[in-house]
């Protein structure tokens, strides 16, 4: 009976230490966020004032997303062989931040310097996040994957939120100066978050040095290849998710052309996806611990129409809809798809697997906004149907995958 009592004690003390450790990066990615994705609310205006085309916009911030994708299949091979989880992530997370403040010293005319720097941006994430992941989900392991990279989501995008409000007060603050002056500032200003998160992160890794303990290796997943069925189809629907996805700078660039907003109000359009992204990762991940790829498919299908409302009726309203169902979609992406990858895969191939995840969903990414940064000036019609078709068809493969019951079913209760 005592023997009991202590495995007990001992099981609800690792679940407890998991759930902390879980909460404890989702704080070190909120202020991450606050930085990056504070940039992210304005970069495409921000571009597009020091003098750069809205395709080279849309080349700029696909071909960042091809960059941050690829590399992490090498560092997701790399992370696995030397199962240096903490380096990777620390290195990728200075790497990731450093260069926001940066954009401060760009030139009037330096656009393409501007360019460097953003690109240089998605290297870090190329570094971090394969291991990132990979120690997140050991910990998930303890306490369900979908609750856990839902409520990691949902700190994520609580910075992702702040940060816009953030560059908004520093306008306010500013309003006497020039446009251009007023967005270096506020690149300075995300400084300030981004320290915050390297202190918490050191803080992180001296509390937790070996997270991996959380979850025991499943011998019987440790055999299988990591191209089974399922995961190859889970590839193949997100891929064709990310296809579908229209960058949100080509977007603000747009809205910036309308003159609908003055620009200390431009970030709180950001600021409202990633509210809505918050909330959705929340939802639908608790959906995904019960219901399986039930919650993507609902995603995928509210998410699938937000171009037209981007690009076609130009009102404060169709701009904050696109803005809401554009969130959805990121939501579902960054909780419930890596929740997927999570439980598609085992333990000692799970950084590789998210390296892999990771390209293939770069390269459809990059591909997408080469495609719509052309159709951009030609056609917004034909830009907003194929995104469409592309996001459908990726439910199509949910959708199937859910009947099927795809691995998702099979691999939890190994897990267990």
């Amino acid at each position: 009976m005592d023997e009991l009592n202590k495995k007990r004690n001992e099981k609800k003390a690792r679940l407890s230490s998991a759930l902390v450790f879980i909460i404890l990066l989702a704080i070190v990615s909120m202020f991450s966020d606050m930085t990056h994705e504070g940039s992210n609310s304005i970069i495409g205006a921000y571009q597009a004032i020091i003098g750069t085309s809205p395709f080279a916009i849309s080349v700029v911030s696909g071909l960042g997303m091809l960059i941050g994708f690829t590399l992490r299949l090498g560092t997701g091979y790399i992370v696995d062989k030397t199962k240096k989880y903490w380096l990777f992530t620390i290195l990728g997370y200075v790497f990731d931040l450093i260069w926001i403040p940066l954009l401060a010293l760009v030139p009037e005319n330096g656009w393409l310097l501007a360019c460097a720097f953003i690109l240089m941006e998605k290297m870090g994430k190329a570094i971090k996040k394969p291991a990132k992941n990979a120690l997140v989900s050991f910990a998930a392991k303890q306490n369900g994957t979908g609750k856990s990279f839902a409520f990691s989501e949902l700190l994520d995008q609580l910075g992702a939120f702040i940060g816009p409000l953030i560059l908004s007060a520093t306008y306010l603050a500013t309003s006497s100066l020039s446009e251009y002056n007023r967005y270096r500032i506020g690149f300075l200003v995300l400084g300030i978050p981004a320290l915050i998160c390297f202190i918490l992160l050191f803080t992180s890794r001296i509390k937790y040095p070996h997270p991996e303990i959380f979850e025991a290796e499943n011998i019987n997943q440790k055999k299988e290849s990591i191209f089974n069925k399922g995961f190859i189809l889970f590839l193949i629907g997100s891929c064709l998710l990310a296809f579908g996805f229209v960058d949100f700078p080509l977007f603000i660039a747009h809205v910036n052309s309308l003159n609908l907003f003055k620009v200390e109000y431009l970030p709180l359009i950001y600021s409202f996806a990633m509210l809505i992204d918050a909330i959705s990762a929340m939802v639908f991940g608790l959906v995904y611990d019960k219901k399986g790829f039930l919650s993507i498919i609902i995603a995928t299908l509210l998410t699938s129409s937000f171009a037209f409302f981007f690009f076609f009726f130009n009102q404060y309203w169709s701009i904050f809809l696109g803005a809401g169902l554009w969130g959805i979609g990121m939501g579902a992406q960054e909780s419930i798809v890596l929740s997927g990858v999570t439980d598609l895969t085992s333990k000692n191939n799970r950084a590789k697997a998210f390296g892999i995840f990771d390209i293939l969903f770069g390269i459809f990414w990059f591909l997408g906004s080469l495609l719509y940064g052309l159709l951009y000036e030609a056609s917004l019609l034909a830009l907003s149907l194929i995104s469409l078709l592309s996001i459908l068809m990726s439910s199509a493969v949910f959708i199937y995958m859910q009947k099927s019951k795809l691995g998702i079913n099979k691999n939890k209760k190994t897990a267990q």
